[in-house]
């Protein structure tokens, strides 16, 4: 019985309701320019918070509003590397000082990687 009420009609492709008595969202035309001189037209609402560059949607350019002003750049903020954190707690002299007792603690076998110590444990015992 449902097939019969389903015959004719193509389901999913199809609607049968009109547009009459619906009132459409309001809209904007926002143009854009690309580098080499080509502009194209992006519709959107006239609520939307319109981006002054646009990629466009062909060539895959990407276009600046021909309408409006520029956006103020914003400060880039330098970043702040390892070095710098470390240059701000202490002094290269002191960071010489720490490296040079480092060295003579791993070189002495009293830090450092295990492995490192039972090389050089196995040289001496060669030699001697």
């Amino acid at each position: 019985m449902a097939d019969r009420a389903l015959r004719g009609a193509r389901l999913g492709t199809q609607s049968f309701e009109d547009e009459r008595g619906i009132e459409m969202a309001p809209r904007q035309q926002v143009e854009y320019a690309c580098a080499d001189g080509h502009t194209f037209v992006v519709t959107m609402s006239d609520e939307a918070e319109v981006p002054f560059e646009w990629e466009d949607p062909r060539t895959g350019q990407v276009g600046r509003r021909l309408e409006g002003e520029e956006p103020e750049k914003k400060d880039v903020k330098h970043v702040r590397t390892h070095w710098d954190m470390l240059l701000e707690r202490r002094s290269v002299d002191e960071l010489e000082e720490i490296l040079t007792e480092r060295l003579k603690l791993l070189r002495a076998g009293e830090i450092g990687p295990v492995h490192l110590h039972r090389i050089k444990a196995t040289r001496a015992k060669k030699t001697a």
